[in-house]
């Protein structure tokens, strides 16, 4: 599992806060409750995904340890004069789907990735994680999920991570067009591998580019396709490769 580090948004306008921002529903985190979302820019690009968490006096965050930086800065720049406070914290992250510790939350990403817990120790178990996310389709951060990503492209509405009744957040205008084109014309989707292909690697059909080839484990990938050229077969490097989902 790749490190995580957990902020903390204290204060008064914590909620108020954070719900202007991003692109998930905050007050679905009442009463110890979790939210999967995003940070946007304004057009509408992936800046980070993590999950917020409620406590009696805060909000968690827990995001992936590469992004945790650049959020705490975005989220300083958005602060104003709001009253909240932004720390990061000692908080540990495990996760796991075996029987769940006292106090685990379930992941709402699908029922599939089990559980997170929040506190001073880890006890993770020893899930194979790319498996299941390979099984599910569920993107990575600094994988799947980069700058150039548009969250509906990368299923987060599927992953309960985009709220389309919540109000205003930075990027909403954007993810709401795409939101209400009649169908999404690029996306991330599951694919028979014949072989290994490192992550990143472009698809071809033909000649033609068709998208690119992420996590692969066990004969199935996630990739990024552009589904009018990903009907038939493509290929990474010389590894075949079908979409089958």
């Amino acid at each position: 599992m790749m490190g995580r580090k957990v902020l903390e948004i204290t204060g008064a306008d914590r909620e108020g806060f954070l719900q202007g921002l991003v692109s998930n529903d905050v007050r679905k985190a009442h009463d110890g409750g979790i939210v999967y979302a995003a940070l946007l820019t304004p057009q509408g690009k992936y800046l980070a995904d993590f999950f917020i968490i409620g406590q009696p006096d805060r909000l968690l965050i827990d995001v992936d340890d590469s992004l945790a930086p650049m959020l705490a800065q975005r989220l300083a720049m958005y602060r104003l004069r709001a009253a909240v406070g932004i720390a990061e914290t000692d908080v540990i992250v495990s996760r796991g789907t075996g029987p769940a510790p006292d106090g685990a939350l379930p992941d709402p990403r699908h029922p599939a990735l089990g559980w997170r817990l929040y506190g001073p120790t880890d006890q993770s178990d020893a899930t194979d994680w790319d498996a299941l996310r390979v099984a599910h389709v569920i993107p990575e951060t600094g994988v799947e999920l980069g700058p150039e990503t548009y969250i509906l492209e990368a299923g987060f509405e599927r992953l309960n991570g985009v709220d389309f009744r919540k109000g205003c957040y930075v990027g909403q205008e954007v993810t709401a067009r795409m939101k209400h084109k009649t169908e999404l014309r690029k996306g991330l989707a599951a694919v028979e591998v014949e072989g290994e292909a490192a992550p990143g690697t472009p698809l071809m059909a033909g000649e033609r580019e068709a998208g690119m080839l992420f996590t692969n484990a066990g004969g199935r990938g996630i990739a990024f396709l552009r589904f009018d050229r990903a009907e038939g077969e493509m290929t990474a490097g010389w590894v075949r490769v079908r979409r089958v989902g």
